[in-house]
């Protein structure tokens, strides 16, 4: 069962079809060439949909993001780790009408709290392309490290490491 996570102002739950669209648009357009790069309909289809499995095979994954106000879709957040991955990686995107707001960091944060309470694990890493310096400052304003050692899915990615154990084991806002 994917759980549903509020924060003060988001609603983070599992993932649902309409959320493709907003998936497919950002993946369509040059705001997504540091991220996975741009993509036709058909390959974003085949990378979101494998995507949302990783819920059924790893008993984690992508949450989609609505405001708690207005219902609104926002972006998503997760944990992605698809075959080959060096370890569980937190990743976002948001929606251009949402960028600016501090919802990534938010949402970002209560996962990590959701994986540190329900999941019991004590690191997350980002992989960032280098030239992604917008997702590089969130991964350290919400407490990651740069780990220069560490490997990425790529030569020359920036790996940072979120020490979880920093985090109070609660399940507060997880439904």
């Amino acid at each position: 069962m994917i759980p549903t996570l509020t924060t003060d102002r988001l609603i983070l739950r599992a993932p649902k079809l309409a959320d493709f669209e907003h998936w497919a648009a950002f993946f369509a357009s040059p705001r997504s060439i540091h991220e996975r790069g741009m993509m036709e309909r058909d390959a974003a289809w085949r990378v979101w949909a494998s995507d949302v499995a990783i819920w059924q095979l790893r008993g984690y994954g992508p949450f989609g993001i609505d405001d708690r106000d207005t219902g609104d879709y926002l972006g998503e957040v997760g944990i992605y780790e698809p075959d080959g991955y060096p370890g569980p990686e937190l990743g976002w995107f948001v929606v251009p009408e949402a960028e600016g707001r501090g919802i990534a960091a938010e949402a970002a944060r209560a996962v990590m709290a959701w994986a540190r309470a329900d999941l019991g694990w004590t690191r997350l890493i980002n992989i960032i392309d280098p030239a992604n310096a917008r997702s590089i400052a969130l991964g350290q304003r919400i407490g990651g490290v740069i780990d220069p050692d560490a490997r990425g899915e790529a030569p020359g990615d920036v790996v940072i490491v979120h020490d979880l154990t920093a985090l109070p084991p609660t399940k507060e806002g997880v439904a």
